[in-house]
Protein backbone atom coordinates (compact mmCIF):
# COMPACT_ATOMS: atom_id res chain seq x y z
CA UNK A 1 0.00 0.00 0.00
CA UNK A 2 1.91 3.00 -1.25
CA UNK A 3 1.75 6.65 -0.44
CA UNK A 4 0.66 8.09 -3.70
CA UNK A 5 1.49 11.55 -5.22
CA UNK A 6 -0.71 14.33 -4.81
CA UNK A 7 -3.29 15.11 -6.63
CA UNK A 8 -5.08 12.12 -7.81
CA UNK A 9 -8.45 12.25 -9.33
CA UNK A 10 -9.35 9.12 -8.01
CA UNK A 11 -8.74 10.10 -4.19
CA UNK A 12 -12.03 9.23 -2.52
CA UNK A 13 -12.01 12.27 0.35
CA UNK A 14 -11.87 10.84 3.91
CA UNK A 15 -13.18 12.92 6.63
CA UNK A 16 -11.47 12.74 9.84
CA UNK A 17 -14.22 14.69 12.39
CA UNK A 18 -13.67 14.42 16.29
CA UNK A 19 -16.71 13.69 18.30
CA UNK A 20 -16.65 17.49 19.14
CA UNK A 21 -17.98 19.37 16.09
CA UNK A 22 -19.13 16.29 14.36
CA UNK A 23 -23.27 17.28 14.85
CA UNK A 24 -22.88 20.43 13.34
CA UNK A 25 -20.71 18.92 10.27
CA UNK A 26 -23.18 16.41 9.88
CA UNK A 27 -26.16 19.00 9.53
CA UNK A 28 -24.36 20.73 7.22
CA UNK A 29 -24.26 17.77 4.72
CA UNK A 30 -26.73 17.32 1.71
CA UNK A 31 -30.03 15.22 3.07
CA UNK A 32 -29.51 12.30 1.67
CA UNK A 33 -26.02 11.79 2.87
CA UNK A 34 -26.90 13.03 6.29
CA UNK A 35 -29.84 10.37 6.40
CA UNK A 36 -27.46 7.53 5.25
CA UNK A 37 -25.13 8.80 8.27
CA UNK A 38 -27.95 8.59 10.83
CA UNK A 39 -29.47 5.45 9.42
CA UNK A 40 -25.67 3.65 9.83
CA UNK A 41 -25.30 5.57 13.71
CA UNK A 42 -22.00 6.77 12.85
CA UNK A 43 -21.56 9.14 16.26
CA UNK A 44 -18.30 10.07 15.21
CA UNK A 45 -16.54 7.79 17.81
CA UNK A 46 -12.54 6.82 17.72
CA UNK A 47 -12.29 4.14 14.92
CA UNK A 48 -15.69 4.19 13.38
CA UNK A 49 -15.41 4.10 10.01
CA UNK A 50 -18.37 4.64 7.03
CA UNK A 51 -18.15 4.46 3.22
CA UNK A 52 -20.72 7.70 2.18
CA UNK A 53 -22.28 6.02 -1.59
CA UNK A 54 -22.35 7.84 -4.55
CA UNK A 55 -25.42 7.62 -7.28
CA UNK A 56 -24.11 4.57 -8.78
CA UNK A 57 -23.44 3.39 -5.49
CA UNK A 58 -19.49 3.20 -5.29
CA UNK A 59 -18.11 5.26 -2.56
CA UNK A 60 -17.97 8.95 -3.24
CA UNK A 61 -16.38 9.81 0.54
CA UNK A 62 -15.70 8.16 3.63
CA UNK A 63 -15.73 9.09 7.38
CA UNK A 64 -13.54 8.13 10.18
CA UNK A 65 -14.02 9.19 13.89
CA UNK A 66 -10.86 11.13 15.36
CA UNK A 67 -13.53 9.96 18.61
CA UNK A 68 -13.02 12.57 21.94
CA UNK A 69 -9.36 13.48 23.45
CA UNK A 70 -9.58 10.95 26.12
CA UNK A 71 -9.92 7.59 23.50
CA UNK A 72 -7.46 9.30 21.86
CA UNK A 73 -4.83 8.89 24.40
CA UNK A 74 -5.37 5.17 25.14
CA UNK A 75 -3.60 4.42 21.66
CA UNK A 76 -1.77 5.37 18.30
CA UNK A 77 -1.62 5.16 14.98
CA UNK A 78 -5.38 5.48 15.35
CA UNK A 79 -5.80 6.13 11.12
CA UNK A 80 -4.49 3.23 10.74
CA UNK A 81 -7.80 1.57 11.83
CA UNK A 82 -9.64 2.43 8.78
CA UNK A 83 -7.11 0.23 6.10
CA UNK A 84 -9.17 -2.85 7.18
CA UNK A 85 -12.77 -1.50 7.48
CA UNK A 86 -12.52 0.94 4.18
CA UNK A 87 -13.49 -0.50 0.64
CA UNK A 88 -10.49 -0.49 -2.02
CA UNK A 89 -9.33 2.34 -3.47
CA UNK A 90 -7.63 5.54 -3.23
CA UNK A 91 -8.08 7.83 -0.46
CA UNK A 92 -7.25 11.72 0.78
CA UNK A 93 -7.57 12.85 3.98
CA UNK A 94 -9.83 15.57 5.08
CA UNK A 95 -9.25 16.79 8.21
CA UNK A 96 -12.34 18.24 9.76
CA UNK A 97 -11.38 19.76 12.94
CA UNK A 98 -8.94 16.48 13.70
CA UNK A 99 -5.63 17.51 14.61
CA UNK A 100 -3.40 15.16 13.37
CA UNK A 101 0.00 14.27 12.83
CA UNK A 102 0.34 13.59 9.44
CA UNK A 103 3.61 11.54 9.37
CA UNK A 104 2.82 9.45 11.87
CA UNK A 105 -0.66 8.61 10.32
CA UNK A 106 0.74 8.27 6.86
CA UNK A 107 3.29 6.14 8.64
CA UNK A 108 0.63 4.44 10.54
CA UNK A 109 -0.98 3.31 7.27
CA UNK A 110 1.63 1.79 5.54
CA UNK A 111 2.50 0.09 8.72
CA UNK A 112 -1.26 -1.34 8.81
CA UNK A 113 -0.88 -3.35 5.36
CA UNK A 114 2.03 -5.24 6.67
CA UNK A 115 1.75 -8.99 5.90
CA UNK A 116 3.89 -12.02 7.32
CA UNK A 117 3.27 -14.23 4.22
CA UNK A 118 6.43 -16.32 4.01
CA UNK A 119 4.51 -19.39 5.24
CA UNK A 120 0.61 -18.54 3.70
CA UNK A 121 0.07 -16.13 1.14
CA UNK A 122 -2.11 -13.19 2.09
CA UNK A 123 -4.69 -11.42 -0.42
CA UNK A 124 -3.54 -7.86 -1.18
CA UNK A 125 -5.98 -5.36 -0.49
CA UNK A 126 -5.23 -2.20 -2.37
CA UNK A 127 -6.42 0.43 -0.10
CA UNK A 128 -3.77 3.56 -0.50
CA UNK A 129 -3.75 6.85 0.90
CA UNK A 130 -2.98 10.05 -1.43
CA UNK A 131 0.51 11.72 0.55
CA UNK A 132 -0.67 14.48 3.09
CA UNK A 133 0.82 17.99 2.14
CA UNK A 134 3.98 18.40 4.22
CA UNK A 135 5.13 15.02 4.45
CA UNK A 136 7.92 13.15 2.37
CA UNK A 137 6.21 10.16 1.12
CA UNK A 138 10.45 8.49 0.36
CA UNK A 139 10.85 9.15 4.36
CA UNK A 140 7.74 7.26 5.60
CA UNK A 141 7.90 4.63 2.88
CA UNK A 142 11.81 4.17 4.19
CA UNK A 143 10.90 3.51 7.57
CA UNK A 144 7.81 1.46 6.93
CA UNK A 145 10.33 -0.78 5.22
CA UNK A 146 12.65 -1.20 8.14
CA UNK A 147 10.02 -1.79 10.56
CA UNK A 148 8.44 -4.79 8.08
CA UNK A 149 12.03 -6.25 8.16
CA UNK A 150 11.90 -6.07 11.26
CA UNK A 151 8.68 -7.89 11.78
CA UNK A 152 9.85 -10.43 9.44
CA UNK A 153 12.93 -11.47 10.92
CA UNK A 154 11.24 -11.90 14.12
CA UNK A 155 8.37 -13.82 12.95
CA UNK A 156 10.42 -16.21 11.52
CA UNK A 157 11.00 -19.77 13.11
CA UNK A 158 14.19 -20.70 14.18
CA UNK A 159 14.42 -23.35 11.65
CA UNK A 160 14.38 -21.13 9.15
CA UNK A 161 16.62 -18.38 11.18
CA UNK A 162 18.86 -19.73 12.83
CA UNK A 163 22.71 -18.08 13.04
CA UNK A 164 23.39 -18.40 9.78
CA UNK A 165 19.91 -16.81 8.69
CA UNK A 166 20.63 -13.95 11.17
CA UNK A 167 24.39 -13.49 9.36
CA UNK A 168 22.68 -13.87 5.68
CA UNK A 169 19.73 -11.52 6.19
CA UNK A 170 22.75 -8.72 8.26
CA UNK A 171 24.84 -9.38 4.91
CA UNK A 172 21.95 -8.54 2.33
CA UNK A 173 21.73 -5.58 4.53
CA UNK A 174 25.03 -4.63 4.26
CA UNK A 175 25.29 -5.47 0.56
CA UNK A 176 22.07 -2.95 -0.45
CA UNK A 177 23.52 -0.11 1.05
CA UNK A 178 26.99 -0.74 0.26
CA UNK A 179 28.52 -1.44 3.63
CA UNK A 180 31.32 -3.01 4.88
CA UNK A 181 30.54 -6.20 7.01
CA UNK A 182 32.04 -9.65 8.18
CA UNK A 183 31.50 -12.37 10.72
CA UNK A 184 33.31 -13.99 13.20
CA UNK A 185 33.15 -17.49 14.01
CA UNK A 186 35.61 -20.63 14.91
CA UNK A 187 38.46 -20.24 16.36
CA UNK A 188 38.65 -16.61 16.27
CA UNK A 189 35.32 -15.95 18.19
CA UNK A 190 36.73 -18.24 20.84
CA UNK A 191 40.29 -16.50 21.37
CA UNK A 192 38.58 -12.51 21.48
CA UNK A 193 34.77 -13.51 22.14
CA UNK A 194 34.83 -16.42 24.81
CA UNK A 195 31.50 -15.66 25.76
CA UNK A 196 29.71 -15.93 22.92
CA UNK A 197 31.70 -19.01 22.10
CA UNK A 198 30.25 -20.11 25.43
CA UNK A 199 26.76 -19.49 24.63
CA UNK A 200 26.38 -20.77 20.94
CA UNK A 201 28.36 -23.91 21.64
CA UNK A 202 25.44 -26.28 21.98
CA UNK A 203 24.13 -25.31 18.96
CA UNK A 204 24.05 -27.16 15.46
CA UNK A 205 25.14 -23.82 14.00
CA UNK A 206 28.15 -22.46 15.38
CA UNK A 207 27.92 -18.91 17.19
CA UNK A 208 29.32 -15.94 15.21
CA UNK A 209 29.62 -12.24 15.88
CA UNK A 210 28.42 -10.42 12.74
CA UNK A 211 30.04 -6.91 12.20
CA UNK A 212 29.08 -3.95 9.87
CA UNK A 213 30.43 -0.34 9.28
CA UNK A 214 29.25 2.51 7.17
CA UNK A 215 29.38 6.07 6.27
CA UNK A 216 32.22 8.37 6.55
CA UNK A 217 35.12 7.73 8.85
CA UNK A 218 34.96 11.19 10.49
CA UNK A 219 31.50 11.39 10.95
CA UNK A 220 29.89 11.18 14.22
CA UNK A 221 30.33 7.62 15.44
CA UNK A 222 27.23 5.33 16.55
CA UNK A 223 27.56 1.90 17.23
CA UNK A 224 23.95 -0.54 17.67
CA UNK A 225 24.77 -4.28 19.44
CA UNK A 226 21.74 -6.27 19.32
CA UNK A 227 21.41 -9.75 20.95
CA UNK A 228 20.84 -11.97 18.10
CA UNK A 229 19.67 -15.34 20.04
CA UNK A 230 17.91 -17.23 17.42
CA UNK A 231 16.38 -19.34 19.42
CA UNK A 232 16.45 -19.84 23.43
CA UNK A 233 15.84 -23.24 24.76
CA UNK A 234 17.51 -21.90 28.36
CA UNK A 235 20.26 -24.12 27.84
CA UNK A 236 20.48 -26.76 30.62
CA UNK A 237 18.66 -24.47 32.99
CA UNK A 238 15.94 -25.54 30.46
CA UNK A 239 13.00 -23.52 30.02
CA UNK A 240 9.16 -25.33 30.53
CA UNK A 241 7.13 -25.79 26.86
CA UNK A 242 5.27 -22.86 27.78
CA UNK A 243 7.93 -20.42 28.44
CA UNK A 244 9.84 -21.75 25.22
CA UNK A 245 6.65 -20.91 22.85
CA UNK A 246 8.11 -17.57 21.79
CA UNK A 247 11.55 -17.97 22.11
CA UNK A 248 12.18 -17.61 18.05
CA UNK A 249 11.55 -13.77 19.04
CA UNK A 250 14.89 -14.29 21.50
CA UNK A 251 16.73 -12.26 18.61
CA UNK A 252 14.35 -9.16 18.56
CA UNK A 253 17.14 -7.13 19.58
CA UNK A 254 19.22 -7.92 16.62
CA UNK A 255 16.37 -7.80 14.00
CA UNK A 256 15.65 -4.35 15.91
CA UNK A 257 19.32 -2.99 15.44
CA UNK A 258 19.37 -4.30 11.55
CA UNK A 259 16.51 -2.17 10.88
CA UNK A 260 17.08 0.60 12.79
CA UNK A 261 20.82 0.40 10.23
CA UNK A 262 18.35 -0.16 7.37
CA UNK A 263 16.68 3.41 8.46
CA UNK A 264 19.98 5.06 8.96
CA UNK A 265 21.53 3.95 6.09
CA UNK A 266 18.38 4.34 4.19
CA UNK A 267 17.69 7.76 4.84
CA UNK A 268 21.31 8.70 4.05
CA UNK A 269 22.40 10.11 7.65
CA UNK A 270 25.88 11.51 8.37
CA UNK A 271 26.82 9.43 10.42
CA UNK A 272 29.66 6.68 10.99
CA UNK A 273 27.47 3.73 11.80
CA UNK A 274 28.71 0.01 13.16
CA UNK A 275 26.25 -2.42 13.78
CA UNK A 276 27.30 -5.39 16.20
CA UNK A 277 25.29 -8.91 16.60
CA UNK A 278 26.73 -11.80 18.53
CA UNK A 279 24.48 -14.67 17.01
CA UNK A 280 23.82 -17.60 18.62
CA UNK A 281 21.17 -20.24 19.73
CA UNK A 282 21.55 -21.24 23.03
CA UNK A 283 20.84 -25.06 23.38
CA UNK A 284 21.39 -28.42 24.88
CA UNK A 285 24.40 -30.83 24.36
CA UNK A 286 27.26 -32.48 25.77
CA UNK A 287 29.47 -29.22 24.90
CA UNK A 288 26.96 -26.65 26.80
CA UNK A 289 27.50 -24.37 29.44
CA UNK A 290 27.09 -25.72 32.30
CA UNK A 291 25.43 -23.95 35.33
CA UNK A 292 28.31 -22.86 37.98
CA UNK A 293 30.94 -22.64 35.04
CA UNK A 294 33.08 -19.25 35.53
CA UNK A 295 33.79 -17.84 32.03
CA UNK A 296 36.36 -15.23 31.16
CA UNK A 297 35.14 -12.09 29.19
CA UNK A 298 36.75 -9.96 26.06
CA UNK A 299 36.89 -7.90 29.16
CA UNK A 300 39.17 -9.20 30.90
CA UNK A 301 36.21 -9.82 33.73
CA UNK A 302 35.21 -12.94 35.08
CA UNK A 303 31.72 -14.29 35.40
CA UNK A 304 30.41 -17.04 36.96
CA UNK A 305 27.41 -18.58 34.86
CA UNK A 306 24.21 -19.03 38.05
CA UNK A 307 21.73 -19.43 35.21
CA UNK A 308 22.23 -20.91 31.83
CA UNK A 309 18.87 -18.96 30.69
CA UNK A 310 20.40 -15.58 31.24
CA UNK A 311 22.72 -16.33 28.60
CA UNK A 312 21.33 -13.10 26.46
CA UNK A 313 24.02 -10.78 28.76
CA UNK A 314 26.60 -12.53 28.20
CA UNK A 315 26.57 -12.76 24.83
CA UNK A 316 26.01 -8.61 24.62
CA UNK A 317 28.61 -8.09 27.33
CA UNK A 318 31.29 -9.21 24.98
CA UNK A 319 30.06 -7.30 21.72
CA UNK A 320 29.84 -3.81 24.04
CA UNK A 321 33.36 -4.64 25.39
CA UNK A 322 34.47 -4.53 21.14
CA UNK A 323 31.75 -1.67 20.77
CA UNK A 324 33.51 0.60 23.51
CA UNK A 325 37.33 -0.05 22.85
CA UNK A 326 36.45 3.14 20.29
CA UNK A 327 34.59 5.14 21.94
CA UNK A 328 31.52 5.65 20.10
CA UNK A 329 29.89 8.90 20.32
CA UNK A 330 26.83 7.00 21.57
CA UNK A 331 26.11 3.15 22.05
CA UNK A 332 23.19 1.28 21.96
CA UNK A 333 22.30 -2.10 22.74
CA UNK A 334 19.21 -3.34 21.76
CA UNK A 335 17.90 -6.94 23.48
CA UNK A 336 14.62 -8.83 24.74
CA UNK A 337 16.36 -9.26 27.53
CA UNK A 338 14.36 -9.75 30.77
CA UNK A 339 10.74 -10.82 32.18
CA UNK A 340 11.01 -8.76 34.55
CA UNK A 341 10.90 -5.47 32.21
CA UNK A 342 7.59 -7.02 31.61
CA UNK A 343 6.59 -7.55 34.61
CA UNK A 344 7.43 -4.26 35.23
CA UNK A 345 6.16 -2.22 32.01
CA UNK A 346 4.36 -4.41 30.26
CA UNK A 347 4.60 -5.55 26.53
CA UNK A 348 4.05 -2.33 25.01
CA UNK A 349 6.34 0.10 27.25
CA UNK A 350 10.12 -1.03 26.87
CA UNK A 351 12.31 0.29 29.40
CA UNK A 352 15.58 2.57 28.71
CA UNK A 353 18.59 2.87 30.72
CA UNK A 354 21.46 5.21 30.90
CA UNK A 355 23.23 7.03 33.63
CA UNK A 356 23.47 10.65 31.13
CA UNK A 357 20.23 12.46 31.60
CA UNK A 358 20.77 14.44 28.85
CA UNK A 359 20.62 11.66 26.71
CA UNK A 360 17.78 10.18 28.64
CA UNK A 361 15.41 13.43 28.11
CA UNK A 362 16.04 14.00 24.34
CA UNK A 363 15.25 9.63 24.12
CA UNK A 364 11.91 10.39 25.77
CA UNK A 365 11.50 13.34 23.82
CA UNK A 366 11.61 11.47 20.85
CA UNK A 367 9.93 8.15 21.86
CA UNK A 368 6.97 10.99 22.29
CA UNK A 369 7.42 12.75 18.95
CA UNK A 370 7.16 9.23 17.22
CA UNK A 371 4.59 7.42 19.11
CA UNK A 372 7.28 4.85 19.34
CA UNK A 373 6.87 4.67 23.75
CA UNK A 374 10.14 4.25 26.20
CA UNK A 375 10.41 4.81 30.01
CA UNK A 376 13.34 5.37 32.22
CA UNK A 377 14.36 2.84 34.60
CA UNK A 378 17.22 3.54 36.67
CA UNK A 379 21.10 2.09 36.60
CA UNK A 380 20.92 2.12 40.62
CA UNK A 381 24.32 1.35 41.49
CA UNK A 382 23.29 0.72 44.95
CA UNK A 383 21.93 -2.94 43.35
CA UNK A 384 25.76 -3.27 42.41
CA UNK A 385 26.54 -6.12 44.91
CA UNK A 386 23.88 -8.12 43.65
CA UNK A 387 25.52 -8.84 40.22
CA UNK A 388 29.18 -9.59 42.56
CA UNK A 389 28.86 -13.80 43.58
CA UNK A 390 32.61 -13.61 45.54
CA UNK A 391 33.80 -16.29 43.24
CA UNK A 392 33.90 -14.60 40.11
CA UNK A 393 33.94 -10.56 39.45
CA UNK A 394 30.09 -11.31 37.93
CA UNK A 395 27.07 -13.24 38.31
CA UNK A 396 25.13 -13.28 35.09
CA UNK A 397 21.87 -14.41 37.66
CA UNK A 398 21.43 -13.49 40.78
CA UNK A 399 19.07 -14.84 42.92
CA UNK A 400 16.27 -13.54 44.99
CA UNK A 401 14.60 -12.36 41.80
CA UNK A 402 14.01 -8.55 42.22
CA UNK A 403 14.85 -5.90 40.19
CA UNK A 404 15.67 -8.79 37.20
CA UNK A 405 15.73 -5.79 34.48
CA UNK A 406 17.79 -3.28 36.38
CA UNK A 407 20.65 -5.90 37.46
CA UNK A 408 21.08 -6.96 34.08
CA UNK A 409 21.19 -3.66 32.76
CA UNK A 410 24.10 -2.99 35.60
CA UNK A 411 25.74 -6.17 34.40
CA UNK A 412 25.85 -4.68 30.80
CA UNK A 413 26.78 -1.26 32.44
CA UNK A 414 30.11 -3.21 33.93
CA UNK A 415 31.36 -3.59 29.81
CA UNK A 416 31.28 0.36 28.79
CA UNK A 417 33.20 2.42 30.13
CA UNK A 418 34.06 5.11 27.27
CA UNK A 419 31.03 5.65 25.56
CA UNK A 420 27.76 7.77 26.20
CA UNK A 421 25.39 4.08 26.44
CA UNK A 422 21.68 3.43 26.58
CA UNK A 423 20.48 0.22 26.80
CA UNK A 424 16.97 -0.89 26.03
CA UNK A 425 15.31 -4.00 27.47
CA UNK A 426 12.61 -4.57 24.73
CA UNK A 427 10.19 -7.25 24.24
CA UNK A 428 9.76 -7.68 20.48
CA UNK A 429 6.24 -8.89 20.25
CA UNK A 430 2.71 -7.84 20.25
CA UNK A 431 0.11 -10.11 21.83
CA UNK A 432 -2.67 -8.84 20.27
CA UNK A 433 -3.33 -7.00 17.14
CA UNK A 434 -3.82 -3.26 17.69
CA UNK A 435 -3.73 0.14 14.73
CA UNK A 436 -0.70 -0.48 12.40
CA UNK A 437 0.46 -3.52 14.72
CA UNK A 438 -0.54 -6.63 13.92
CA UNK A 439 0.13 -9.51 16.13
CA UNK A 440 3.64 -10.89 16.19
CA UNK A 441 7.18 -9.57 15.58
CA UNK A 442 7.06 -5.90 17.34
CA UNK A 443 9.75 -3.58 16.04
CA UNK A 444 10.01 -1.55 19.49
CA UNK A 445 12.46 1.84 19.98
CA UNK A 446 13.69 2.22 16.60
CA UNK A 447 12.24 5.16 15.56
CA UNK A 448 12.52 6.99 18.89
CA UNK A 449 16.40 5.97 18.68
CA UNK A 450 16.04 7.38 14.71
CA UNK A 451 14.47 10.63 15.55
CA UNK A 452 17.30 10.79 18.33
CA UNK A 453 20.04 10.76 16.66
CA UNK A 454 18.23 12.83 13.74
CA UNK A 455 17.87 15.23 16.74
CA UNK A 456 21.68 15.22 17.99
CA UNK A 457 23.47 14.07 15.13
CA UNK A 458 22.22 15.17 12.05
CA UNK A 459 21.47 18.95 10.52
CA UNK A 460 21.16 17.39 7.15
CA UNK A 461 20.09 13.71 5.40
CA UNK A 462 21.03 13.26 1.69
CA UNK A 463 17.80 11.67 0.08
CA UNK A 464 16.21 8.82 1.06
CA UNK A 465 16.94 5.48 -1.10
CA UNK A 466 13.69 3.87 -2.33
CA UNK A 467 12.48 1.17 0.07
CA UNK A 468 12.95 -2.19 -1.19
Amino acid sequence: MPLLPAPDARAIPLHVIPVEGFADWRDAQPLARRAWIEAMGFEAGLGETLALPGPDGAPEAALFGWGAASARARDRFHLAAAVAKLPAGVYALRPEGAALDPELEALGWLLAGYRFDRYRPAPARAVDLVTPEGVDPNRVARIAAAVALTQDLINTPARDLGPAGLEAAFMDLARRHGAAACAVSGAPLAAGFPMIAAVGAAAAEAPRLLDMVWGRADAPKVTLVGKGVAFDTGGLDIKPSSAMALMKKDMGGAATAIGLADMIMGLGLDLRLRVLVPAVENSISAAAMRPGDILLSRKGLSVEVNNTDAEGRLILADALALADEEAPDLLVSLATLTGAARVALGPDLPPFFTDDDALAADLAHAAAATADPLWRLPFWTPYEPLIEPGIADLDNAPSGGMAGAVTAALFLRRFVTASPYVHLDIYGWTPAAKPARPKGGACQGARALLRLLEDRFCTTTSTPSPAG
